[in-house]
């Protein structure tokens, strides 16, 4: 199997083993005899966890190579998932998720580091658009396949076949990936056209390196709020529960299509900067759609944006991180990168819960604050 598209495979089975768990954490909590409170806090701790995995992740990844960390991570997380089948308390299930959450973050950040190991300048846009491809599918395929297989089989057949799944794939890319030495140099010539925002000459925190964390952390700070809004907006209209999978699909079928179809060449072409900034405009418009809807066809066509600003966010982000990152803490710069992406899950619906808004004022203040950051980015750029 070539590495570059097993890479791609073990980006999606990381991600359907996180999505396919997000529809029966909740019951398999509750089936535990957790409260109402410790369920969320059950829920919470993988995100709250990952950001410690992806931490170390790039720290270690940058001193020993990806594909060790990648390793590791894969098989860990494969025997970790096992002793959910096992657990008997809501406080064992609470530790279990702790300790997914820190092996889980080795992973996506050690894979990605790999694609930057390519040397492939001029196709880090497509090939980062194949990537976001794994995980639209995993966020499709994965609460689905949750649902059905712990429905007709029960939790703990889910749970053998993610482990056999994170298991197989580890020990598959410890004989197929190979990765080349790190030789501490930049990937990029822009590399050196720019200087740090800090004086120390660390350089994880340059201004395009910033404009991708921040980027990341709002995309996934939406969907946070769209994860918690939208089944209330749903319901608001007296449509079917059944209709909130429905249109978190249609934006993940959407960004699928961008990825892979010819639009996924202009990644390459265009400037990764404005790719950004018109993609966070794009959710903007989105948000602000769905705060209006009124009817099914309207949110359709609100999710439909959204996926073409997703589209647009998640490729241009990553080839940020490796175009202007030193080979050498490239690690460390996806470390912080998907640290960014976990945190932004958590504070979108912590967001949206705690403001006590309707749906759709929660949509509307969501793309309000999005136009006021994508129009301080613009002026900061206009005026450096």
């Amino acid at each position: 199997m070539k590495p570059l598209k097993l890479l791609y495979i073990i980006i999606a089975v990381a991600f359907i083993d996180t999505f396919s768990q997000l529809p029966i954490i909740a019951p398999f909590s509750s089936s535990l005899g957790a409260t109402p409170l410790l369920i969320g806090i059950i829920i919470g701790m993988y995100s709250f966890s990952n950001i410690i995995g992806n931490i170390l992740s790039g720290i270690w990844t940058d001193k020993i190579g990806p594909k060790k960390v990648l390793c590791i991570g894969m098989l860990t997380v494969g025997v970790i998932v096992f002793f959910y089948s096992v657990v008997t308390t809501p406080y064992q299930l609470l530790f279990v998720r702790f300790l997914h959450g820190i092996a889980g973050g080795f992973i996506v950040p050690a894979a990605f580091t790999f694609f930057g190991s390519k040397d492939k300048r001029k196709s880090n846009g497509k090939t980062m658009a194949f990537s976001g491809a794994s995980v639209g599918t995993a966020a499709i395929l994965g609460p689905a396949a949750g649902a059905l297989i712990s429905a007709r089989l029960g939790f703990d057949w889910l749970f053998y076949i993610i482990a056999s799944a994170m298991i197989f794939f580890g020990l598959l890319a410890v004989f197929f990936l190979k990765e080349k030495p790190n030789t501490g140099e930049a990937t990029s010539i822009k590399l050196q056209e720019i200087k740090p925002v800090t004086k120390t000459g660390f350089t994880l925190f340059k201004k395009p390196l910033l404009h991708a964390y921040i980027s990341i952390f709002l995309l996934l700070f939406t969907l946070g709020v769209l994860t918690y809004s939208l089944p209330l907006k749903v319901e608001a209209l007296l449509i079917s529960s059944e209709i909130t999978g429905i249109l978190l699909s249609t934006f993940g079928t959407v960004a699928i299509l961008f990825f892979l179809l010819p639009t996924n060449k202009l990644f390459d072409k265009l400037n990764k900067s404005l790719l950004m900034n018109y993609g966070l405009a794009t959710i903007a418009l989105a948000l602000f759609l769905l705060s209006l809807s009124s009817t099914l066809i309207h949110m359709v066509f609100a999710m439909v944006v959204y996926g073409i600003g997703f589209a647009l966010l998640f490729p241009s982000t990553s080839a940020t991180v490796i175009e202007f990152s030193k080979e050498k803490e490239r690690g460390k710069a996806f470390g912080v990168f998907y640290s960014c992406f976990s945190l932004g899950v958590v504070g979108g619906s912590f967001f949206a819960g705690s403001l006590a808004l309707t749906p759709s004022s929660s949509f509307l203040v969501s793309a309000l604050l999005l136009v006021i950051i994508v129009s301080a980015i613009f002026i900061s750029k206009k005026n450096a």
